[in-house]
């Protein structure tokens, strides 16, 4: 059991001026944009620091900082990032710039999935690659798509690439792009998790061709047939399948079948029945459920990610991808933060102080160093000629 120090050190071990020199030295390190004028790249990084942190626009933020250079002059700059291709590549290493220790080189729980921010209007030629249509939500059924890969590991709980989905891609290559992404790690697959939404016979094929261990729920379908034919009884059990496509063939399975009792949850009564692909996962049947519920931590973080995600309008599908990988990169850095600085090593294990370091700490410390630079506007003066 973790208890409450009652003294503290008289040596911080972070500072905000600390924590802006992270993040500032991972983008100016790894994120290149062709500069001109009096803007430099380290105030226009700051900036968009300033912005995500407060999940303010960049429009509000140089409104309500000193010094710093004029919206139209740093959307000048930001629209000459015009290759998806560069700035994706980019964007991954940074999210690799500072990782802990532990997950370089190492056998790791992962888990998939695609991230869904809804879009509104009619796309330009330059958007509609990246209009990706789903299930309707939020009034939409269009989104920009975001795959993305997740470390699932205690303290260690960071996304390790992202990848726009184009909307001609099929989720074979989504997941290819992503996998490509973790070859500078070495890290090796011990068991991947994945949505509902990859249960397909292309994926399910070629998750077995390359051997990768894996779980994903199946989708119950057919009235009497189909995997609706084993939602029957009372137990728990291991079973086969082949599921078959018209289009792709067909693939066999091992498949779970676990039965639990709602008790009212969801509004629903009785015997529920979770059908699981599983492959290579070393897991007991009890087990199966339980292993697969890590998956939901990916959940979170598109969750806390929103805190650190720069607001928008634009329709850019770069500058969009700019802005979320941006949020995913300052998760990444609090997380290695916490692990290299707040933490302290001890029999049994490292003690890390998450309660002292939260995500708006963070943000509120990037925004503090920012702030000592550029200081923000006290007052407000009206036109002199009215």
């Amino acid at each position: 059991m973790k208890t409450t120090p009652t003294s503290f050190s008289t040596e911080p071990a972070l500072t905000d001026e600390g924590v802006l020199a992270s993040a500032l030295d991972c983008l100016q390190n790894h994120v290149s944009i062709d500069m001109q004028g009096a803007c430099s790249l380290k105030t226009l990084f700051m900036v968009l620091l300033r912005a995500a942190s407060r999940a303010d626009s960049i429009e509000h933020t140089v409104q309500r900082l000193t010094g710093v250079p004029t919206g139209n002059d740093l959307r000048y700059h930001l629209d000459k990032l015009n290759d998806m291709d560069s700035l994706e590549t980019q964007l991954n290493v940074a999210l690799h710039h500072q990782l802990p220790s532990k997950v370089i080189n190492h056998r790791h729980k992962l888990s998939i999935d695609l991230h869904l921010i809804p879009y509104y209007g009619h796309p330009s030629a330059q958007e509609a690659p990246y209009i990706y249509r789903s299930q309707a939500k939020a009034g939409t059924t269009s989104f920009f798509a975001y795959a993305t890969i997740y470390l699932i590991r205690r303290h260690h709980r960071v996304t390790l690439a992202i990848h726009p989905v184009r909307n001609d891609e099929t989720l074979v290559s989504s997941i290819t792009h992503l996998l490509s992404r973790l070859t500078p790690l070495k890290v090796k697959i011990q068991s991947l998790f994945l949505d509902r939404g990859f249960y397909s016979v292309p994926v399910i094929r070629w998750l077995k061709a390359l051997q990768i261990p894996f779980i994903m729920p199946a989708i119950i379908r057919g009235k009497t047939g189909g995997t609706r034919q084993f939602c029957r009884g009372r137990t728990r059990y291991w079973t086969s399948y082949q599921m078959k496509s018209q289009e792709y063939g067909d693939v066999d399975f091992q498949l779970a079948v676990v039965c639990s009792y709602a008790k009212g949850a969801r509004k629903k009564y009785g015997v529920e029945y979770l059908l699981y692909v599983v492959y290579r996962v070393k897991v007991a049947l009890g087990g199966v459920r339980d292993q697969y519920r890590y998956r939901f931590g990916i959940e979170t973080s598109y969750r806390i990610k929103n805190h650190g995600r720069i607001r928008t309008t634009t329709k850019n599908p770069v500058l969009r991808l700019l802005f979320v990988a941006l949020a995913f990169i300052l998760v990444n850095i609090w997380i290695f933060l916490l692990w290299t600085k707040v933490s302290a090593t001890r029999r049994g294990g490292r003690w890390v102080f998450d309660n002292l370091f939260p995500l708006k700490t963070l943000l509120e410390f990037i925004s503090q160093g920012v702030e000592r630079l550029f200081p923000p506007k006290r007052e407000i003066c009206l036109p002199a000629n009215l």
